[in-house]
């Protein structure tokens, strides 16, 4: 009883960790459209210590369940089943918020493009439809 605790404990953080870190390298180049690398590292970072102490958390309490099909190596199996599809859907989550946030940076830095550009279009036009002050006509009968 006490190895297929051990054996699930095992496998299931290795699941996690090797999860996570494909989380961590994917969703830093992913990340990288919308940030610089610096930022895109820094974001990832966050988030793979987020969703490993999720999943962690997870897999802690699903390995006090106790499962019996009467054999050791299925009860690991069955353990190991919950925990994937745990994982799979932690993955989902992670991948879909990883999404979002590029997404709004992507259209934060359109919107502030668009302003700029429309900052600088305004400037060059703006003489244009204003009324052009009249000329300075020097009158030749002034006293000079």
């Amino acid at each position: 009883m006490e190895d297929s605790y051990v054996t699930f404990l095992v496998l299931g953080i290795v699941l996690v960790v090797v999860d996570g870190q494909l989380i961590y390298h994917s969703g830093k180049g992913y990340l990288r459209r919308a940030y610089d690398d610096e930022q895109a590292g820094a974001m990832m970072r966050l988030t793979a210590v987020l969703f490993h102490l999720v999943v962690l958390g997870l897999l802690a309490l699903v390995s006090i369940i106790n499962v019996e099909t009467g054999d050791p190596v299925k009860n690991v199996v069955v353990k190991l089943g919950v925990v994937l599809l745990l994982l799979a859907l932690a993955h989902g989550v992670t991948m879909a918020i990883l999404s979002r946030i590029r997404d709004r940076q992507i259209q934060q830095q359109l919107a502030d493009q668009m302003a700029e550009e429309h900052r600088i279009y305004e400037e060059r036009h703006a003489h244009i439809g204003e009324p052009r002050p009249a000329p300075k006509i020097e009158s030749p009968y002034s006293a000079t």
